[in-house]
């Protein structure tokens, strides 16, 4: 069979759009990285990179988004100390409830046996003024503002792990990009330097191939290096995880969902935030409570017996003790649980102006990144790696310059750049979102697009 030979020109414009495509790009992104050395497992990341759907954890040590996040939760040290602090809140909840305890008394009167008298007596504090109830609601008030914390604290660890998961896919994306433009320089330079060969172009072009070359030499180890950071940074969010995880698996360019304006405001309410806000203010409210029953006096029971040793009688016993509140009506802790509770109701108000506003920037950086992303992908990045494309061509026939290919390189390059800005802060966007409403509160990706 004989071959088909096409001209030299043409075949290098050839192999350079050959390689430029997504699909030979993904499959050549691992294998060229020297920190990954097994090339079947390259081969299967490549796969799952370009699938529509992709399961949260997958063999051979991968984790998907929902399972990071899974882990995060259950294996990260702040988890274990706010579940500590709720045991403690509910401890004193039990604690709050119970009744005062009696008091026994035993006196004796001379020392002489023939005329001791002995007197045993048993004292019972009841209290007035619903103290127990108050002190039972500012428990409650604490082991709730716990449990909201716990709530709060676990959706900091989402939209954590959610940022730093993506940062993860964005820098892989990056380190892909670089892989490219190398690639891409390394055969702009051999089609200069044969350029130069022919006397087609001057030997400047050739070193100004050879330039581009280093500096896309030196932007794949800049991308190697703030990949590895990505991923210590994830895996310190996930905390002692048993999980072996060797890689994070995931759609970076699956762009969250505009989540629309009434139903964003329809949360608000619900934000964890402005529920610990006025569960403060319920407890500051009990607090008030306990003080001013506190200016009621408890009463003291007292039932006993007395001997008299002389005469053998035995006379029973009974009293009531009652404070005088002369000079102590505890004015001054009223007065203060009352500026407190005050102060939490300002709070409260200044909590959800501070949380409708940060929504309300979160969801306009959420539509902007959107937009701009769509933009990206849909007009800018066709045509810049249309112009880079016919640079590249006009180039080979002698009508460009290298450096009108460089320059079309840089813009393509930069598009890219862009929009992988655009999709991570479209990510960050919607987990600022999820980090102050509830996490179930909005679906912000699409059932068949999983990380």
């Amino acid at each position: 069979m004989q071959k088909l030979l096409l001209p030299p020109t043409l075949s290098w414009l050839a192999a350079v759009l050959l390689t430029s495509s997504p699909a030979y790009l993904v499959a050549q992104i691992l294998p060229t990285n020297t920190h990954i050395k097994d090339q079947a497992s390259t081969q299967m990341l490549a796969v799952n990179l370009s699938s529509n759907n992709l399961p949260d954890t997958v063999a051979g040590g991968r984790l998907g988004l929902q399972e990071a996040i899974r882990l995060a939760q259950q294996y990260h040290p702040d988890v274990a100390a706010a579940k500590r602090e709720i045991a403690a809140t509910e401890a004193s909840l039990r604690q709050a409830g119970l009744l005062r305890n009696p008091e026994l008394v035993a006196m004796m009167e001379d020392a002489r046996t023939e005329n001791r008298n002995t007197t045993w007596q048993l004292n019972q504090a009841i209290e007035l003024g619903g103290k127990r109830r108050a002190r039972l609601s500012v428990a409650e008030s604490g082991l709730n503002i716990a449990k909201v914390e716990f709530t709060i604290m676990l959706n900091e660890i989402r939209a954590t792990v959610t940022t730093r998961f993506n940062e993860v896919l964005i820098a892989q994306e990056r380190q892909r990009l670089a892989l490219t433009s190398l690639e891409l320089t390394q055969r702009a330079y051999s089609a200069a330097k044969n350029q130069v060969t022919v006397g087609k172009v001057a030997p400047l072009e050739e070193s100004k191939a050879r330039v581009a070359q280093s500096s896309a030499q030196l932007e794949l180890a800049k991308s190697e290096s703030e990949l590895m950071i990505a991923r210590q940074r994830l895996q310190s969010v996930i905390g002692n995880s048993p999980h072996p995880s060797t890689e994070f698996v995931g759609r970076f360019d699956t762009l969250p969902v505009v989540p629309d304006s009434l139903d964003v405001e329809k949360q608000l309410m619900q934000s964890p935030q402005i529920i610990k806000a006025k569960i403060e203010v319920e407890k500051r409210v009990a607090m008030a409570d306990v003080e001013r029953s506190k200016q009621i006096p408890d009463i003291t029971l007292s039932l006993g017996a007395k001997r008299e040793q002389l005469t053998g009688r035995q006379q029973p016993m009974i009293g009531v003790s009652i404070p005088i509140s002369l000079f102590d009506r505890n004015q001054g802790n009223v007065q203060e649980s009352i500026s407190r509770l005050d102060k939490a109701k300002d709070e409260l108000q200044s909590t959800q102006i501070r949380v409708r506003n940060e929504l309300m920037q979160a969801q306009q950086r959420l539509r902007f990144a959107v937009d701009e992303a769509q933009l990206s992908k849909a007009d800018v990045l066709p045509n810049a790696q249309n112009a880079f494309d016919l640079a590249l061509k006009g180039f080979e026939f002698g009508k460009f310059g290298f450096l009108d290919v460089l320059d079309a390189q840089r813009s393509l390059l930069a598009a890219k750049a862009q929009y992988l800005r655009s999709c991570g802060d479209a990510h960050l966007a919607a987990a600022d979102i999820q980090r102050l409403l509830n996490d179930q509160a909005f679906e912000f990706y699409p059932a068949t697009d999983s990380f």
